[in-house]
């Protein structure tokens, strides 16, 4: 049964990287074939437990994906040792935003589940 939803969510990404070159737009698509999961699910209206099961086991390994991208920083480190500081530029400014946009979002969830709880 697991293995169904293995194919669900690799053809999703399929699908969504046929949209993507066949559109051009520049959304990847797995970002792609990650919304057309998620309108399937709110269709649905449920998360099936095999389903979650399935996403559960690919997030536990979730950090062996950033070893490619691991080794192509490290193939680049001459490059980056040139452009350190365009590098920089690019980088702190939208972490710093990440950071504080993913702040406001928790401060205003936790007022919510607060204010929620003081109702009851």
């Amino acid at each position: 049964m697991l293995i169904r939803y293995l194919a669900l969510i690799l053809g999703c990404q399929l699908v969504g990287e046929t949209i993507n070159v066949a559109s051009g737009i520049p959304v990847p698509g797995p970002v792609i074939g990650m919304v057309i999961l998620f309108t399937g699910l709110i269709v649905k209206r449920r998360l099936p437990k095999d389903l979650e099961v399935t996403a559960g086991g690919l997030l536990k390994h979730l950090a062996l994906l950033f070893v490619p991208a691991g080794v192509g920083v490290m193939l680049h480190v001459p490059r980056l040792a040139d452009e350190w500081w365009p590098v920089l530029l690019a980088l702190m400014p939208g972490t710093l935003i990440t950071v504080a946009v993913s702040a406001l979002i928790v401060q205003r969830l936790g007022r919510t589940t607060i204010s929620e709880e003081d109702r009851v």
